[in-house]
């Protein structure tokens, strides 16, 4: 055990069912950015980030061995919801290129030929579908593994899930949130909208910091209490504290419309209708064709059909690539 992984003490959750969930566009970004450019498809098409996605799924996989597993990817890139409600969220952002696009598709594939679940919608981040599937499966008994590094996923810990940074060997539950951040779990998304978040372009309240949005949470506890309480603000002991009243007041509406896009919506849509996701039967000739299309070796070959509960030797003759160039 790592020491990140004695962030997470033992207890009633140990006898719980997990439903592991992956933030599968994490993993796939983490290796299109440091997996060599090498790795070309049979086409001749770059395949490093579908290479490196699949390494980490196996390690997953073989580690945990999950029965009830989702992977989460993001296809609302420009047409999420959010977007609707403020258009220039995540317009930072430069494009996917052609040659990432195509391998987010193979891995998509790749994970429904194994008999993962795979959560993706036009309309909700895979935040969202996280979300929504940990939300859907606790009536059922079932705790969550949340495997990502992203802050904003924090907000959705209950009392027995857990956050796994699968990269830095790192966990921590809802409890641990605080020591990592500065605020409580269900916090997360008022201390966001106060802050602002760069990466997905949200500006947050002027001149709120992450320490300033700590002391205001730990006051009030919340950012309805915050903006309904302003008149206090003035007179914490806080550097600046009558400034960051006039700005709260002058920002109340852009705070409120900040905690919008901050919160992880838990009413997606998901792709099955049991309370969980369980594995299903993989298919093994699909298995094969992408093995063969993403120029697998034989040793991936191995460990990709013993994932799916496969013969691993089955694959020495694979069918010819049913994918387009």
């Amino acid at each position: 055990m790592t020491a990140g992984d004695a962030a997470v003490a033992p207890g009633p959750a140990a006898a719980q069912p997990s439903l592991h969930l992956v933030d599968a566009s994490l993993y796939v970004f983490r290796a299109w950015h440091s997996m060599p450019d090498e790795f070309r498809d049979a086409h001749g098409w770059p395949t490093n980030a579908v290479h490196g996605f699949a390494r980490f799924l196996l390690d997953l996989l073989e580690r945990e061995r999950p029965r009830h597993i989702a992977i989460a990817f993001d296809e609302a890139l420009d047409s999420c919801f959010r977007n609707r409600i403020y258009p220039a969220y995540k317009a930072n952002r430069e494009p996917a290129p052609e040659e990432l696009k195509r391998q987010f598709a193979h891995c998509k594939a790749l994970c429904a030929a194994l008999g993962l679940a795979v959560l993706a919608d036009p309309d909700y981040e895979a935040d969202d579908l996280i979300g929504s599937a940990l939300y859907r499966a606790r009536p059922a008994g079932y705790r969550g593994i949340i495997v990502s590094a992203d802050k904003d996923l924090s907000q959705l810990l209950g009392e027995h899930d857990e956050q796994w940074d699968y990269a830095r060997a790192q966990r921590w539950n809802a409890a641990g949130v605080k020591a990592r951040h500065g605020v409580h779990a269900h916090q997360i998304a008022d201390y966001l909208a106060l802050t602002g978040d760069a990466v997905d372009n949200i500006p947050g309240v002027g001149g709120v910091g992450a320490k300033t949005a700590a002391v205001l949470l730990a006051h009030f506890g919340s950012l309805d209490a915050l903006l309904e309480r302003v008149d206090e603000v003035a007179f914490l002991r806080l550097r600046g504290a009558a400034q960051v009243a006039v700005r709260l007041r002058e920002q109340r509406e852009h705070a409120l419309l900040w905690r919008q896009l901050t919160t992880i919506a838990c009413d997606a849509p998901l792709g099955y209708d049991d309370p969980v996701a369980a594995r299903a039967e993989a298919d093994p000739e699909m298995l094969d064709a992408l093995a063969a299309t993403l120029r697998f070796g034989p040793m991936t070959r191995r460990r990709l059909r013993t994932a799916a509960g496969l013969d691993a030797d089955g694959a020495a003759d694979a069918p010819p690539s049913p994918f387009p160039a």
